[in-house]
């Protein structure tokens, strides 16, 4: 069963929503950070840049300190208003044709812990116990995890009827992402909701190991140190954002690497034939377009690189990921990049334009070879997840980007 719990979220005052929401913090440039801080006194992005009020940058638990501080300032100025009753909240972003709608909720630590919530990369044990101090300090939680859920037609029945009432938040940002927020506070509609999720074996995380995991040391923590613990404390939940498979969107990354590990281009290409047919593309920009078929671009030119099945075996559904194939077939024996997380001399890009970029950055010099993958499917995430595998680092960019500081889960 999947457990989900509504709870009072602390938001945007209504007629400030367009101001506070940001984008995570690591897409702004320094330019365009500088400039929201300068001229955008109720940006979220001051509470978790609390040393630009000194104009001195800070870090560690300093840092934390003052975050809590400026979270407070918010709420002393009725930026931020806290909800008077517990509630389930639905957020949708719509751009163009695309639309995401999903649901703000709490899910269960425990359930992580028994694998009910499923996930499929490595998380890094510094990171978890640094975040973990972060939540520990500042009492809040600002950015949900993103989730997957089987599509379920009575949940979309609830939530489209939520949704025949105004929104509580329509604003639209400079990006043309409009953005609508509906709260769900009848009991009636929250406890359909719960019901259809209790019937849900799994969720499946799409985006924010790192922050589910950090969730989990923080509730071991606080329990070790609360006599008293029930289990119906804060601490054991963390905010997610749940959404229908159906409604996720899934980019590749592409692969670029510096240099032929020493090779010729005629040494490499006859290395790569012993598990690639290869076929000479010409310059024109050139995207794979099944499973197990890569693009390349070397020199100038494009290759298409169809992998050679009877050669490459096939054990796991790892082993059938175009990521791992690519890392074991070509990165890791031929180019001798052992560590996708470390070592410097491969880089990564991720977006619907990025072939184009690809080939720039080579054409440049910056690096000798880049290789285009077809985007993995949500399907595959779900069959790494049920197996207790983990994926190669950035296997998958996936959307929505969500806005911080739409809803806060109280600590």
């Amino acid at each position: 069963m999947a457990i989900i719990k509504p709870f009072k979220a602390i938001r945007s005052a209504k007629d400030k929503v367009a101001l506070v929401a940001s984008r995570s913090y690591q897409e702004y440039s320094r330019r365009e950070l500088n400039s929201v801080l300068d001229f955008n006194p109720f940006s979220f992005l001051h509470i978790i840049n609390p040393g630009y009020k000194y104009a001195k940058n800070v870090t560690g638990q300093e840092r934390f300190k003052l975050v809590h501080n400026r979270y407070l300032e918010f709420l002393e100025d009725d930026v931020l208003l806290k909800d008077s009753e517990d509630a389930l909240y639905i957020y949708q972003m719509k751009k163009g044709r695309g639309t995401f709608t999903g649901i703000f909720c709490g899910t269960s630590v425990q359930e992580y812990r028994d694998g009910k919530i499923k996930k499929h990369e490595n998380t890094l044990q510094r990171r978890e116990k640094l975040f973990a101090s972060y939540l520990e300090t500042v009492q809040f939680n600002a950015e949900p995890v993103l989730m997957t859920y089987a599509d379920n037609t009575t949940i979309a029945a609830v939530l489209k009827d939520e949704m025949g009432s105004d929104p509580e938040y329509l604003f639209t940002t400079k990006d043309k992402i409009t953005h609508r927020l509906w709260v769900i506070s009848d009991t009636k509609a929250i406890n359909t909701i719960q019901k259809e999720f209790s019937k849900i074996d799994s969720l499946y995380i799409a985006d924010g190991h790192h922050r589910s995991a950090s969730s989990n040391l923080l509730a071991e923590n606080a329990e070790k140190k609360n006599p008293k613990h029930t289990g119906k404390e804060p601490y054991n939940y963390f905010m997610s954002y749940l959404l229908p498979e159906s409604e996720i969107r899934i980019y590749e990354f592409n692969r670029m690497v510096k240099d032929l590990n020493g090779l010729s281009k005629e040494e490499f290409l006859i290395r790569l034939d012993e598990y690639y047919r290869i076929e000479n593309q010409g310059s024109i920009d050139y995207k794979p377009s099944n499973k197990h078929h890569f693009s390349m671009y070397l020199e100038g030119e494009f290759y298409s690189l169809y992998l050679r099945k009877k050669v490459y075996k096939f054990t796991d559904a790892l082993s059938k990921l175009d990521t791992q194939i690519l890392f074991k077939t070509i990165l890791e024996p031929i180019l001798g990049i052992h560590d996708l997380r470390k070592d410097k001399r491969i880089q990564y890009g991720s977006g619907k334009h990025n072939i184009i970029k690809m080939k720039d950055e080579i054409d440049k010099g910056k690096f000798a070879v880049g290789f285009g993958l077809v985007p993995i499917t949500i399907s595959e995430i779900k069959a790494i997840a049920d197996a207790g595998l983990v994926m190669p680092p950035k296997s998958t960019y996936i959307e929505p980007k969500l806005r911080s500081g739409l809803a806060i889960y109280d600590l």
